[in-house]
């Protein structure tokens, strides 16, 4: 045992964190084994990982740092790349230029071999702060999901030595057929559409700004920033992207739509892309759909118990109308491919029309919408008809026609499925009357509407217990009533969780770790309400009840309504309060 080594478990000592038996203990075991104490204490898990990592930092006399979020400069991590910074378990933290001086936290500030290593390499002097394994790994994801502003930094200075060297300007109207080809344009793309897919974005939002462009990307629902660009790239950008996706790169005041596919080491995405004019230049959005990715089932989605067992019953009825309501982006054409495979078989014809067509189903005659063509909902759906089909989808009931085909096709034989834009189950049935839909005709077709939203999921790798505030658990009881007695009878776990905490329940949260970039959520969920139309129902549609009235009805007929779905999959520990709350509050 050396000198730090002692110095380490005198202080652990005298700040009370061990004691002297142990302590003498592990003194006999370090020189039996030839193990350091650092291995010691934590295999034994005698103290803790941040505490052992601060009395550490004592004996080095080193600062300690605990901040699991920075944020680097683009300029540091392409001098420190993430591959040098997970060798070495260092992460780059400031550089004044002026002194000369490069902060780095580390895991082993003692390795002086690390230290003059950096220092030869980056021609600084090295500042060592100390940091805990554990917060190294969390920190080491925060920094390098920005990584895509150091490549992407790497790759403009490399591109401006460049065109310094010949001589050609950034980006002018006559240059830029020429500079859409640069190495330097095509790897920046490549480059935003591979981060793109590893951090399993739905979207990406390119933007003009006054000053700057800025990527976004949608990972879980969530936009968050990723980069920022000198607004000389755009255009050449915009340009690149339009190219790709056969676009006219000439035509810059009406939106445009395009896509492509692009393949990388993280996967294959086939991309939907839409161009907006704006004032300050054009933004383009691009929809990431992952080819390999099979179609999810009902109970992967999140749908479970009565709703399931309802919507099982309903999809096997061989005539009637089954709607996805919910906001864009809340997942009803998902679902409505999970029901399709639950009854895709040799012996029924399916046709679908969707726009655009997001999954390729075997066994399914999919149609893409075309409307410049004439290819439009109600036009496919007409010439369905003509198909012998069993079963159809229509993407979205947008119209009165639309509306009639729809209801028509499920009077004479078919099972239809489509999606309506409404806030509820309840409220699918009032909007299909607006649209001009007759009650007795919408009360003999329709039989069931699902409800959803689509939330975050609490990270698996970094979730944890804690009591709720007393206001917390009334709302939740208030919501939920006799749901939770019964669910609390049904879950041992919780209940001894609980019982053991002086608390009715306990709720679960995401302490954020290296697999969710410390944002305590990864992956998505949804949450559901699958109304049935009962004969009561009926009744309620035959005397234009609004939606809240058909809702009670549901409710009484024993619906589980979407915030309750949420607030049990609370209880469970799928997701947060605040997430519920966040897209079910109404």
């Amino acid at each position: 045992m050396d000198y730090q080594e002692k110095a380490l478990l005198d202080l652990l000592l005298s700040s009370g964190r061990l004691d002297a038996d142990k302590a003498e203990t592990l003194r006999i075991e370090a020189v039996t084994t030839g193990k350091s104490l650092t291995e010691l204490l934590l295999a034994k898990r005698i103290v803790s990982e941040r505490d052992l990592s601060e009395s550490r930092a004592k004996v080095l006399n080193i600062p300690y740092f605990s901040e699991s979020k920075i944020s680097v400069s683009p300029e540091l991590l392409t001098l420190i790349s993430v591959e040098l910074a997970r060798n070495y378990q260092i992460i780059p933290l400031d550089l004044d230029k002026g002194t000369g001086i490069l902060s780095l936290v580390m895991v082993k500030p003692e390795d002086l071999s690390t230290v003059d290593f950096f220092q030869k390499r980056t021609g600084y002097k090295i500042k060592s702060f100390l940091t805990s394994k554990e917060n190294f790994d969390t920190l080491l994801s925060n920094v390098y999901s920005q990584s895509l502003s150091g490549e992407i930094s790497g790759v403009l200075k490399r591109g401006k030595e460049q065109s310094e060297e010949s001589g050609v300007r950034l980006v002018t109207s006559e240059t830029i057929s020429q500079i859409i080809k640069e190495p330097k344009i095509v790897e920046i793309v490549r480059k935003i559409l591979e981060h793109a897919i590893r951090l399993r974005a739905s979207d990406v939002h390119i933007e003009p700004q006054e000053n700057i462009t800025r990527v976004r990307y949608r990972i879980d629902g969530i936009l968050e920033e990723k980069l920022t660009l000198d607004k000389d790239y755009h255009a050449a950008l915009v340009s690149r992207i339009k190219i790709l996706s056969g676009m006219k790169i000439d035509e810059k005041r009406i939106p445009q739509d395009g896509r492509f596919n692009f393949s990388s080491e993280f996967g294959e995405v086939d991309l939907r892309i839409s161009s907006l004019p704006t004032v300050n230049g054009e933004k383009i959005v691009m929809r990431l759909l992952k080819k390999s990715e099979r179609v999810p089932t009902l109970s992967e989605l999140g749908i479970r118990a009565k709703a399931l067992a309802t919507l099982e019953e309903a999809i096997h009825i061989p005539h009637g109308i089954i709607l996805a309501t919910g906001p864009t982006g809340s997942g009803k054409t998902t679902t409505l491919y999970s029901l399709l495979t639950m009854i895709n078989n040799p012996k029924v014809n399916i046709v679908t029309l969707e726009d655009p067509v997001e999954y390729q189903m075997s066994g399914v005659n999919q149609v893409q919408i075309n409307a410049q063509a004439g290819l439009t909902f109600a036009s496919g759906l007409r010439s369905f008809l003509r198909q012998d089909p069993n079963i159809i989808m229509v993407g979205e009931i947008r119209d009165e026609e639309t509306a009639q085909l729809a209801i028509q096709a499920s009077l004479t034989g078919h099972l239809v499925f489509s999606t309506v834009h409404t806030n509820s189950a309840a409220g699918a049935l009032p909007r299909l009357l607006d649209m001009g839909a007759e009650p007795f005709l919408l009360a003999s077709s329709m039989t069931a509407a699902i409800g959803q939203r689509v939330l975050r999921k609490i990270c698996d790798n970094c979730k944890q217990a804690y009591v709720p505030e007393q206001s917390v658990v009334d709302d939740i009881q208030k919501a939920l009533g006799k749901l939770l007695d019964g669910w609390l009878k049904t879950n041992e776990t919780q209940s001894a969780l609980a019982k053991k905490n002086n608390t009715p329940f306990m709720l679960y949260k995401g302490a954020g770790c290296e697999k969710c970039g410390s944002a305590g959520y990864y992956g998505r969920v949804g949450i559901y309400e699958v109304l049935r139309v009962t004969e009561k129902i009926a009744r309620s549609i035959l005397e234009r009840a609004d939606a809240a009235t058909i809702e009670k009805q549901a409710m009484e007929d024993g619906m589980i309504i979407m915030k309750q779905d949420g607030y049990l999959k609370v209880l469970e520990g799928v997701t947060t309060l605040e997430e519920v709350i966040r897209v079910a509050q109404v």
